[in-house]
């Protein structure tokens, strides 16, 4: 019988039922449970030096083997830290200004990959079913070809693929396209990553259109599809409820009076712009004074890469910014931003989304952005919140009906769109809310799990 064998950069062993797993654990876990099946990928340690270590770590629970390796630390820092996200991360998210490219660090990320191959080789059935994720593995399908494995393959990028011009910033741009192609089934978050993808491939590398959902170069054919990752509402409801009455939320709640919260969460990232969205909300209290006073924005923002310059310049950005606009607003009863600098339960972010009346989901750009469906499930069906979101938010394109969306490098608009989000009308709200669930529900986790996982099997033709 065939096995699901996920490989993803990062491998996190979860328990069922854990609120603090996130979407792709969520629905790869449910993949390998329903199927059997591996994960394999990098355990999170780090060994010094230049030689890795060859074990692999493995562990069975719930009809899943969890297969993890370490790496070396000079693996990392050209792998990881190098070509991963000093290259691939910024352009892929449209700040070529951000990359910086190494010969070496390329090499290191191609190296790596060839070394996760030779690790998971041993462990593979010719009857399994290969699914790798995200922007760190984009060779290995072609890593796994010179290694003699005729596996159906598939791929899936969680971020952005950027449009043509952008991503022939990367010097070796062609190469790593071509790489991607030795996968039988490709697959990205919105219909424009795809048509970037493809675009790029017809343009650049001679293939030709066999199909919206197919590409041919060199007389194979490849799957290509979008394929949004989406969450189960159903379960963000429950946990919203779980801390609703909580101590945390209680308190937040009395000190909050009558003011009304706006809520973001958001990882440490430039390309989530928190500068940005500071801006908007520092413009709506100077242009609209009836909400001075009225309204508490908070955001949590936990680190991320610290060991990376580019993420120590933003957290000083956003704490001179909190600073300023707390600064100039502030009263003795009032304080109109509080910036948190660290990581909360699960559950108890979903409580906190259903508690406020506004979600502020602003990114610069997004491969999906689950935060933004996340606050829309946690909404009390009967006094729901509004949701304002980035139009370059992959999630936009589902919940554009629903959701009021804004331009971030428009402060002026955005701190429009706070104002109408703010002063919206109950059954506006509502009709708003129930349209985004429905799509919400329409498109859950397993949707898109099923939905791949169904095309990889039919597309392609494995060896």
């Amino acid at each position: 019988m065939s096995r699901l064998i996920v490989i993803s950069n990062r491998v996190a062993p979860i328990a069922e039922g854990k609120p603090t797993a996130g979407g792709l654990a969520v629905g790869v876990f449910d993949a390998l449970k329903q199927a059997g099946g591996i994960w394999f990928g990098w355990n999170g340690e780090i060994v010094e030096g230049s030689t890795p270590p060859d074990d692999v770590r493995l562990e069975s629970r719930d009809n899943i083997t969890y297969a993890t390796v370490a790496l070396a630390r000079n693996d990392y820092d050209l792998y990881y830290r190098g070509f991963s996200n000093g290259t691939l991360w910024p352009v892929f998210h449209y700040r070529p200004d951000l990359s910086s490219y190494d010969r070496r660090e390329y090499a290191g990320y191609l190296r790596v990959n060839e070394w996760m191959v030779a690790r998971l080789k041993p462990l593979i059935k010719p009857e399994d079913r290969l699914w790798v994720h995200d922007y760190h593995l984009l060779p290995f399908a072609q890593a796994c070809r010179r290694a003699g494995l005729r596996n159906r393959i598939g791929f899936f990028l969680h971020i952005p693929f950027p449009a043509e011009q952008v991503m022939a910033t990367v010097p070796p741009h062609q190469e790593l396209v071509e790489a991607m192609c030795e996968y039988d089934q490709l697959g990205f978050q919105t219909d424009s990553d795809r048509r970037a993808f493809t675009d790029y491939v017809r343009r650049r590398l001679g293939g030709s259109r066999v199909v919206d959902r197919a590409i041919e170069l060199d007389g194979k054919r490849i799957g290509v599809g979008a394929y949004p990752i989406g969450i189960y509402p159903e379960e963000i409801q429950r946990l919203s409820l779980k801390h609703s009455r909580s101590r945390q939320i209680t308190n937040l709640k009395q000190g909050l009076v009558q003011r009304r919260l706006m809520v973001s969460v958001d990882r440490l990232d430039y390309s989530k712009g928190l500068v940005e969205r500071f801006t908007a909300f520092e413009r709506l209290l100077e242009t609209k004074s009836e909400h001075r006073g009225q309204v508490s924005f908070i955001q949590i923002a936990p680190p991320s890469r610290s060991d990376v310059e580019q993420y120590r310049q933003i957290r000083r950005q956003l704490e001179s910014a909190a600073g300023r606009i707390n600064g100039r607003f502030s009263d003795l009863s009032w304080t109109p931003l509080r910036y948190i600098n660290k990581s909360f339960d699960r559950s108890l972010l979903m409580s906190l989304f259903r508690a406020s009346q506004v979600g502020y989901v602003t990114p610069l750009r997004d491969g999906m952005n689950l935060v933004a469906k996340e606050y829309v499930a946690a909404q009390p069906p009967d006094d729901p919140g509004v949701l304002v979101l980035s139009e370059f938010a992959g999630a936009a394109e589902e919940l554009e009906e629903g959701a009021l969306l804004v331009n971030p490098y428009d402060p002026d608009g955005m701190a429009e769109r706070l104002h109408r989000a703010l002063t919206m009308p109950l059954p506006e709200r509502r009709e708003r809310y129930e349209h985004m669930l429905q799509r919400l529900n329409d498109n859950n986790l397993s949707h898109w799990r099923d939905r791949f996982l169904h095309d990889l099997q039919e597309s392609g033709t494995p060896g």
